[in-house]
C-alpha cells in the first residue's frame, strides 16, 4: 500500500530527493566560498602583510619541497605536494590574521569575553551573566572537563567582589568540585581575551561529562539570577569567529 512519501523502494530516499540534497550542498558550498571571499577582501583591506605572508609561504614550500625533490630525482613528484601544503599554510595564516584581527577589534568591550566563550569549541557548558553590575562589569559561568570557571570582565576592582561571591555561592553547590576563577583583562595576573580559550583549554581534565550533567544539573537552581544582560558580543552581526573558523577548516 502507498504510504505517500516520496521515499523509494526499501526506504530509499527518491531521485528527487537525491536531487534536493545535492541542490542543498550546492548552495551551502556557494555560501561558505562566499563568506571565504568576503572575510578575505576585508582582512586584506585591514592587513598590509597578510598577502605578501599567503604568497611567500606558498612559495617557499613549493621551492622546499622542489629542492628535495632534486635530491632524490622526484622533483616533479614533490612539486604539487608542495603546492598542497603550500595552499593549506597559506590558509592557516589567513585565519590566524583574521582571528587576531577580531579580538583586537573586541579588545576591551562590553560583552567582548561572554563572545568568546560563546565561540569556543568543545563539550563546553557556557551560562553568561550568571552575575553582574550596571555598569556592564559581569560573571559568566563555563563548566567543562577541569570543572568550574568562573570569567569575569568589567573593572577589576568591581569584579574581585563579584568573583568571591560567585565562586563561594557555587562552592556550596558543587563539593569538592575544582573552582577557577578569572578575570580576563591585561593588567598582571589577569589573562588577554585573545588568550582566554587557549587558557581554558590547557587546564587539567578533572571531570568527566557525568559529573558535568551533575553539576550542571545543581547549578541550574541558581542560574536564573542573573546580575544583567549582557550585549549579545561586541562586533557587528555576521562577525561570529566560530563559524569563520569553521569556514576555514572546511576550504
Amino acid at each position: 500500500m502507498a504510504n505517500g512519501s516520496k521515499s523509494g523502494k526499501a526506504g530509499k530516499p527518491s531521485k528527487e530527493a537525491k536531487a534536493a540534497a545535492k541542490a542543498a550542498r550546492k548552495q551551502a558550498s556557494k555560501e561558505r566560498r562566499t563568506q571565504l571571499w568576503q572575510a578575505f577582501q576585508m582582512q586584506r583591506k585591514e592587513d598590509n602583510l597578510l598577502l605578501p605572508l599567503m604568497i611567500g609561504v606558498l612559495v617557499a614550500s613549493a621551492v622546499v619541497f622542489f629542492l628535495v625533490g632534486l635530491i632524490f630525482g622526484i622533483q616533479w613528484f614533490l612539486l604539487p605536494i608542495g603546492i598542497l601544503i603550500g595552499v593549506l599554510l597559506a590558509f592557516i595564516i589567513f585565519g590566524k590574521r583574521v582571528q587576531k584581527t577580531v579580538y583586537g577589534k573586541a579588545e576591551g568591550q562590553a560583552g567582548a569575553a561572554a563572545w568568546a566563550l560563546e565561540n569556543m569549541q568543545g563539550a563546553w557548558r557556557v551560562k553568561n551573566a550568571v552575575t553582574g553590575t550596571t555598569q556592564l562589569d559581569a560573571v559568566h559561568r563555563v563548566i567543562g572537563r577541569p570543572g568550574i570557571i568562573l570569567v569575569a570582565e568589567g573593572s577589576p576592582q568591581r569584579v574581585k567582589g563579584l568573583l568571591a561571591q560567585e565562586k563561594k555561592k557555587t562552592a556550596r553547590l558543587v563539593g569538592d568540585t575544582p573552582i577557577y576563577d578569572i578575570v580576563v583583562g591585561n593588567d598582571e595576573g589577569q589573562v588577554p581575551l585573545s588568550q582566554l580559550v587557549k587558557y581554558l583549554n590547557k587546564l587539567p581534565r578533572n571531570i568527566d561529562t557525568k559529573r558535568m550533567d551533575s553539576i550542571e544539573s545543581r547549578l541550574a537552581a541558581i542560574g536564573g539570577r542573573t546580575g544583567t544582560a549582557m550585549p549579545k558580543g561586541p562586533l557587528p552581526p555576521g562577525a561570529k569567529m566560530k563559524g569563520m573558523q569553521r569556514t576555514i577548516r572546511r576550504r
